[in-house]
């Protein structure tokens, strides 16, 4: 079980790296794309499309999951040894996805941090103004609701009325 643990966090770090990586430079994708597909089909050369860097999920399902296909090939040439269990091989590919999800994530709030850092700022501020005043709201409504009770309580209680059935028995009908 811990070394699965243990290949899960590496395989996090792995696909944050990778990411990263391709997020840099995608030039082994143009490579494969340039490969593979005619000149009308192939990307344009400012797309910073890669194999993971603006891929959907399945697509990056497949890529991370060949990739480990391949490294588990190598591994077994080297190391005859039944080493590499399913549970390894799910731990590892599940760790990368989300890396590379962890990964975009934090390149994806750095930029709107970037971005709207000045507003965001602005933003907090108003709604720590904002919270301040509903607590002062607050804070008078509860002297006034306790004012109106303290009246409530001086005023002299009514008498309680009779019940119409104390009523007809005074009037002699029960």
């Amino acid at each position: 079980m811990t070394i699965e643990i243990i290949i899960f966090i590496a395989s996090i770090l792995f696909g944050i790296l990778l990411y990263w990586r391709e997020s840099k430079s995608n030039k082994i994708y143009k490579f494969f794309n340039k490969l593979f597909y005619s000149k009308e089909l192939q990307m344009k050369d400012d797309s910073k499309k890669g194999f993971l860097y603006q891929q959907s999920f399945l697509m990056r399902l497949v890529y991370i999951g060949v990739l480990f296909l391949i490294g588990v090939l190598v591994l077994r040439l080297i190391i005859p040894i039944d080493m590499y269990t399913i549970q390894l091989f799910i731990a590892s590919i599940s760790g990368t996805l989300i890396g590379t999800y962890l990964a975009n994530f934090v390149f994806k709030s750095s930029e709107v941090m970037d971005e709207k850092g000045d507003s965001l700022f602005d933003a907090v501020k108003d709604t720590v103004d904002k919270g301040k005043d509903f607590i002062k709201d607050l804070e008078t409504k509860d002297t006034k609701a306790v004012q109106e009770a303290k009246k409530e309580i001086k005023e002299e209680p009514k008498t309680p009325k009779k019940s119409a059935r104390q009523r007809l028995k005074d009037k002699g009908h029960l």
